[in-house]
């Protein structure tokens, strides 16, 4: 297995709104998916709070001025799932939305 990627899925809009995202941040999902397809980890990977398990996970960057996160899960032993892809816009708070979380579980569903 370590010498095969799992396969991997975009679910929703989120591979359309990863290409909006700066070329540095597009870099570093890029290589935490691929590292997830590996099943590895990236070192900047978080679980995402409120899922139970270190399942599906987070990758948080910043570029001039603006987060970017992009949140996906390794459950399926078949394949890596990107659930959902976005430029945090709130000015307060580091938490993700409520309303984030829930097309989060939606899709993982």
């Amino acid at each position: 297995m370590a010498d095969r990627l799992k396969p991997l899925f975009w679910l929703g809009t989120s591979l359309k709104e990863v290409r909006r995202f700066p070329e540095p941040i597009k870099e570093t999902i890029g290589y935490a998916l691929y590292l997830a397809q590996k099943g590895q980890k990236h070192r900047d990977a978080k679980p995402l709070r409120g899922f139970g398990s270190a399942a599906v996970l987070e990758i948080v960057d910043d570029h001039d001025g603006g987060t970017y996160r992009a949140v996906y899960t390794v459950r399926f032993a078949e394949a890596v799932y990107v659930l959902h892809a976005f430029q945090k816009k709130s000015r307060t708070g580091i938490s993700t939305p409520k309303h984030l979380i829930e097309l989060v579980r939606r899709r993982l569903q």
